[in-house]
């Protein structure tokens, strides 16, 4: 296992870098837009902002699904780019469909991908559920202001 530890650990990082840059750029134009909307936050940005969040957080996941299915070719478990996506897929969503399978020299990649795969999910319902309190927050605010 201290062998796929030691593959796994520089694409766990590379996949935090990804998860990191996305949370960072999302919450800077998340904010920057909100100020600009101030006061005048019509039902249709609130919808949109949700929508731009919940986009960047699934598109930043399956680019992490990808990085792994890379290293599952770089390993040269797949004959197909797609194959190793779909076992990439299953693996960070904890599916564990194991209609296909690694090798025994590499399988072990699979429950730390998954391992890997519900941090992310994890921190992108964290995101989510912190730009719903904000639209919340705001919605509050503005009502309290009409009273």
């Amino acid at each position: 296992m201290g062998h796929q530890l030691l593959v796994a650990i520089p694409v766990m990082l590379l996949c935090l870098l990804l998860q990191g840059i996305a949370v960072a750029i999302c919450l800077r134009h998340y904010a920057g837009f909100r100020a600009r909307w101030e006061g005048r936050e019509p039902l249709w940005m609130d919808i949109s902002l949700l929508m731009i969040v919940m986009l960047l957080a699934l598109a930043c996941n399956f680019a992490q699904m990808m990085v792994w299915a890379g290293l599952f070719m770089v390993l040269g478990e797949f004959d197909s780019f797609a194959s190793a996506l779909y076992h990439s897929a299953v693996n960070f969503a904890t599916l564990g469909y194991g209609d296909i399978v690694m090798s025994a020299r590499w399988r072990m990649l699979g429950p730390i991908e998954a391992a890997h795969g519900i941090l992310m999910f994890g921190q992108s319902t964290a995101l989510l559920t912190a730009a719903v309190l904000d639209v919340i927050k705001s919605n509050m605010a503005r009502v309290q202001g009409h009273s």
